[in-house]
């Protein structure tokens, strides 16, 4: 099942639970769903990665907000956007741990023959890509500088 069959479904199920909240949270998601689509060089069908990024980006936004609205001292508003956040990231892959980080980090490494900073491009790569969605680009790259040094 697609996407975007996927958050139809949850909009109707938080229609009929008259869930307002976390109706706004997933029209959001069809709504970014829709302009990917509609954009130009779009296509009818969205490829997972994509998916990914998009969902990513949705909820990097709604914690970046929730941030701003703590420091102007609105926690209304921000416990409104990591509500929404918290929603969005249903949608997404269960994140890997540090240890199964490591341990794919550790596999690249070998696979490749990376032995020093200098490979560090060709891991992260890698990397970024086999664990896309599920890891931070940030937790990757600590690991994987500190097995090259």
């Amino acid at each position: 099942m697609s996407l975007e069959a996927i958050i139809t479904e949850k909009m109707k199920e938080a229609m009929k639970a008259k869930d307002k909240e976390k109706l706004e949270a997933i029209r959001a998601i069809k709504n970014a769903i829709l302009q990917e689509k509609t954009k130009a060089g779009g296509s009818d069908q969205i490829d997972e990665a994509t998916e990914l990024k998009m969902l990513q980006k949705l909820v990097k936004q709604r914690e970046d907000s929730a941030d701003i609205y703590k420091k102007e001292n609105r926690p209304e508003l921000a416990e409104k956007e990591l509500f929404e956040a918290g929603v969005i990231r249903e949608f997404l892959p269960a994140p890997l741990s540090e240890d199964e980080i490591r341990g794919q980090i550790e596999k690249i490494i070998a696979e490749i023959g990376a032995s020093s900073m200098k490979d560090m491009g060709k891991v992260m790569g890698m990397a970024n890509k086999a664990m896309a969605g599920r890891a931070d680009g940030k937790l990757i790259s600590e690991i994987v500088k500190a097995k090259l040094q």
